[in-house]
């Protein structure tokens, strides 16, 4: 399968007797239903719902979980982690600079013969596998890696989307296994679970295409000239962009130009997503 390595990541992990117990009552993901052998996104939020960290978890050993999260963010997501441990039976240590070596492709046998290989759950229909440490290589194919992100709609904070400015929502968490709807409560709970049963989530990942080379990562997206939302990563004319679905929908039926930048472009939902445009984006818009 193609290959890439990434080197700014680091792991982080949480290890004890209360090492589930403590997660489950913080993090967005529900840990009961992480399998051996998968790596699934979640996040810790503030107690406004909104992303404080993001990371990919998987179990490590028989009461360890391992979270790989960007390295520049690790030590604050370690004493934020330290904060919530209070009492609990729980060690919390991490290692820096991870080498992480992700691959792709439709082949599933590597992540089943292998114990070390991670199935990175957020990608439907397509085999992706993670693996931590061991030896650099050539570096692979990083332009393709980043062609399967865009592809999926896999959008990554840093790149895509700002720390303390989405919720889980806005970057499809609730598709991908990030949001656990059926567990107790953790931090931003209450306003994650309303936003689900009442509907409300307005900001998507969409992916945008273009007859040329996109703007960089920040460039608004406008509609006339008004904002509907912001670029994330691109490459080869195809990108990301997180924006208000209701808006977006309008200007499709209106036929006006949206734009990154200055570019013109299309907005699509990602083909594996079960959420839709809005049938009354009109309505929508004025709520």
């Amino acid at each position: 399968m193609p290959f890439a390595q990434i080197k700014d990541r680091a792991l982080i992990s949480v290890s004890g007797p209360d090492a589930e117990h403590f997660l489950q009552n913080i993090l967005t993901t529900d840990l009961d239903t992480l399998a051996p052998g998968e790596a699934k996104p979640g996040a810790l939020l503030s107690p406004q719902g909104k992303i404080l960290f993001d990371f990919l978890v998987s179990r490590a050993g028989d009461d360890g979980f391992q979270l790989e999260c960007r390295a520049d963010i690790a030590d604050d997501f370690v004493r934020r982690l330290m904060l919530y441990r209070l009492r609990a039976k729980a060690e919390i240590a991490k290692q820096d600079q991870v080498l992480v070596t992700v691959a792709w492709g439709d082949d599933s046998t590597a992540s089943r013969s292998d114990s070390s290989v991670l199935a990175d759950t957020r990608f439907q229909d397509i085999t992706v596998t993670r693996t931590y440490g061991g030896e650099a290589r050539d570096g692979g194919d990083p332009n393709g890696w980043l062609n399967m992100r865009i592809g999926y709609g896999i959008a990554e904070s840093g790149s895509d989307y700002q720390l303390g400015d989405a919720f889980p929502h806005d970057v499809l968490f609730d598709e991908t296994g990030g949001v656990g709807f059926k567990k107790g409560c953790y931090v931003g709970q209450e306003v994650v679970s309303r936003m689900q049963h009442r509907g409300t989530a307005r900001r998507r990942v969409l992916i945008a295409v273009a007859a040329g080379p996109l703007p960089p990562a920040g460039a608004e997206v406008t509609v006339n000239g008004r904002p509907v939302g912001i670029l994330g990563s691109s490459n080869e004319g195809r990108g990301l962009a997180i924006v208000r679905t209701d808006r977006v929908k309008a200007a499709i039926d209106a036929h006006d130009s949206i734009r990154a930048g200055e570019t013109p472009i299309m907005l699509a939902i990602p083909h594996w997503a079960k959420f839709t445009f809005p049938q009354d984006a009109a309505s929508a818009e004025e709520a």
